[in-house]
């Protein structure tokens, strides 16, 4: 599961990252950024595949467009690679409505006992990576809101990953980005870009337990502290 992530990087350096602008109403009416702790139901940016050279805000947790009520969101912020031809809402969107989600960081929690363990994720190659998702439009029946939403795709763990967590983000290599987003390429074909990330560009580590709670967002949570322990050290290392 991916549940929490973190996206602290300037307007200019996502467009410079994806080649992509944002529309400057849609900053003004969420203002994302910069975001040290995103969680489900929050907006944050995204770039479709029906338009590579924006980047829009849509809302974290897909709200199928047969919905009755955008409830069903918070039990949709992921989607598992295994079953996305299986289960008809994944299989809509696996088609067309592709997207990526632009990250710096996400969160996972590792059991040790009854404790768990927050810890931040990051890419060594890339200060910004792009994860896989899905999107799609609902339409509110009673008011007419309109809800742009998505979901995360998550994969097994990589060898790195395993140590924290039995799930992360289906992660992008940058050169395989393009071809996710390429409404042209076929489903079966865009399931094969979602392969592990290398472990050796990746790096795991402990942060503080603020992260738990929504409601802090600041620079400090992005702080590295000491392991309790060089069992939990030199077992993610």
């Amino acid at each position: 599961m991916c549940g929490r992530s973190s996206l602290t990087k300037t307007e200019k350096e996502i467009e410079a990252r994806f080649n992509a602008t944002f529309y400057s109403e849609e900053l003004e009416r969420y203002n994302p950024l910069p975001n040290f702790n995103i969680a489900p139901t929050h907006y944050q940016p995204i770039i479709t595949s029906g338009d590579q050279q924006h980047i829009h805000i849509f809302r974290w947790g897909l709200i199928p467009f047969w919905a009755k009520d955008k409830g069903i969101g918070s039990k949709m912020i992921n989607a598992r690679v295994e079953t996305l031809v299986e289960k008809p809402v994944f299989k809509n969107c696996l088609p067309s409505r592709r997207c990526i989600i632009p990250l710096d960081g996400f969160y996972e929690w590792k059991r040790n006992g009854k404790e768990k363990i927050p810890y931040r994720i990051v890419a060594r190659d890339q200060a910004i990576f792009g994860v896989a998702g899905l999107w799609d439009n609902w339409k509110d029946p009673v008011n007419g809101e309109v809800v742009q939403s998505f979901t995360i795709i998550t994969r097994g763990p990589n060898y790195l990953m395993e140590k924290i967590h039995d799930r992360m983000p289906a992660i992008l290599l940058k050169e395989n980005e393009h071809h996710w987003l390429d409404p042209e390429v076929k489903p079966a074909d865009a399931l094969q870009l979602l392969i592990p990330y290398p472990d050796d560009q990746m790096e795991a580590y402990e942060v503080s337990p603020r992260v738990n709670h929504v409601k802090e967002n600041d620079p400090e949570l992005l702080r590295r502290i000491e392991s309790k322990g060089n069992i939990i050290q030199t077992t993610l290392f």
